[in-house]
């Protein structure tokens, strides 16, 4: 890990475990509270080790979330705190501050617009209550969503997070990932790609490929814009040289002092004339706009915000 400049997380679901009969939300079927305890022993013993062994971990995965002491749960939130502090909880215990929240689906579609605050992190089950899909803008956490989805085709339910043999075909297409990219990217959150790994114990070759591509096209994509600025304010424009074919436009805010974009409008100048090209409401970290067509200027405007708006990136690609 340390090698290649990698930061290690690890899936460490406390919900589901077939071989001691425990179903989600992390409750033993039988129901018996001498039997639930011996459950919470066995993966508290397993966190303590899985958390002090392999040095600091940048995510932790909480699959189905986490149950909470109320609900005969451990005190996982006081294990997290102690020995991985800074790591990233997906779903993680209620109070921790560093949780990231589910956005509904695994086919790395965020829902629009998607705010880096909610008004709940994680029910006791793992699923996010409906409300808290889109988060809040006024929400009473910053809990920012991650996107999951497998690169293969099948759901979870049947095996694309995991290699089954002679299924190079169900590799989504170069297209479908750049799609999901600027649904995920796009939308404030963060994009996790499920890469299964072979009987030989590697990465397939044909899952290689089409990341290797993947990434050479975000890149292409995104590493020269034909314009760019930043700075203070509610309005930004963008002059070209001359009218030129515009793909996509990046805007991007200074999360740190929180999300203050609410609303804004994205115009475009061709032939002469100011055109409506979008109107949205979340940018956070970053919202991409999938934009097709030539203009010689674009023009955003912030509409409505509840504080001072910082721009670190207005960019057209």
């Amino acid at each position: 890990m340390q090698k290649y400049g990698l930061k290690p997380g690890i899936y460490a679901s406390t919900t589901a475990n077939g071989f001691l009969q425990v179903d989600n939300p992390g409750k033993v079927l039988s129901g018996d509270p001498e039997e639930q305890k011996r459950y919470n022993k066995i993966v508290e013993t397993q966190l303590t080790e899985l958390w002090t062994n392999y040095g600091p971990l940048f995510e932790i995965w909480f699959d189905g979330g986490v149950l909470p002491v109320e609900k005969g749960g451990f005190d996982i939130l006081s294990m997290v705190k102690k020995y991985q502090p800074d790591a990233i909880a997906f779903q993680g215990p209620f109070g921790y501050e560093n949780n990231i929240r589910w956005v509904g689906n695994e086919e790395g579609v965020a829902p629009y617009p998607c705010w880096s605050r909610a008004d709940s992190t994680t029910s006791a089950s793992g699923v996010i209550e409906i409300k808290g899909l889109n988060g809040n803008p006024n929400g009473l956490f910053w809990c920012p969503g991650e996107s999951d989805f497998p690169l293969r085709l099948n759901s979870s339910f049947q095996g694309g997070w995991f290699w089954h043999k002679d299924q190079d075909n169900k590799i989504r297409t170069l297209e479908e990932l750049m799609d999901k990219y600027t649904k995920s990217v796009g939308r404030n959150t963060n994009m996790l790609l499920g890469i299964v790994v072979d009987d030989r114990g590697l990465v397939p070759d044909a899952d290689v490929k089409r990341m290797d591509e993947f990434g050479k096209k975000v890149n292409k994509s995104f590493s020269k814009a034909l314009a760019e600025t930043s700075g203070t304010g509610n309005a930004f424009e963008l002059k070209l040289k001359s009218a030129q074919q515009i793909s996509f436009v990046v805007i991007q805010e200074d999360i740190s002092k929180g999300e203050q974009i609410r609303k804004y409008e994205l115009t475009g100048k061709t032939n002469g004339k100011w055109i409506t090209v979008s109107k949205g409401q979340s940018v956070g970290h970053k919202r991409i706009e999938k934009v097709n067509g030539r203009f010689d200027a674009l023009k955003l405007e912030i509409t409505e915000n509840e504080g001072p708006v910082t721009i670190v990136k207005f960019a057209c690609y």
